[in-house]
């Protein structure tokens, strides 16, 4: 996926959930996961929309997006709900996307937070886009550690 990227293009990191979507970039290098946002859901038109701002904002050429697999690697709905959103956005930007898993994401980055002696406002405000950020940067890992 990314040797079809333009060069200096950077990946977006999504956490899909139902209410928010967290948001994370690359580096143009493929190195380093950041945060970027947390967008609040409301119609899929108007998520594309606030997406392609940012793709314009950031200069993405493609996504990184979290799959909820089960406990046990098995699909369910909520991968059902992820792919779903993949192919609306897929056919609006025409950009490449790759599915990372994302079991615990949202549980590892609230440890870490609880860890950092966050509050839990602070933390509710984060999280999701600190779990696009565990996402995107596993995938950038796994990058690194195939070269």
């Amino acid at each position: 996926m990314v040797a079809a990227l333009a060069p200096g293009a950077r990946l977006l990191g999504l956490d899909v959930g139902t209410k928010t979507i967290g948001i994370a970039v690359s580096d143009p290098a493929f190195k380093v996961a950041t945060p970027r946002t947390t967008l609040k859901r409301t119609r899929l038109a108007a998520d594309l929309e606030v997406l392609a701002a940012e793709i314009a904002a950031t200069g993405a050429g493609g996504f990184v997006i979290g799959l909820p697999l089960n406990m046990d690697g098995s699909e369910g709905p909520r991968v059902q709900s992820v792919r779903a959103f993949a192919r609306n956005l897929a056919a609006a930007t025409g950009l490449p996307i790759a599915f990372w898993d994302e079991r615990l994401s949202t549980a590892a980055v609230t440890r870490q937070m609880i860890d950092a002696d966050l509050s839990r406002r602070r933390r509710a405000a984060v999280v999701d886009q600190a779990a696009a950020t565990y996402i995107l940067q596993g995938f950038l890992d796994s990058l690194a550690g195939a070269a």
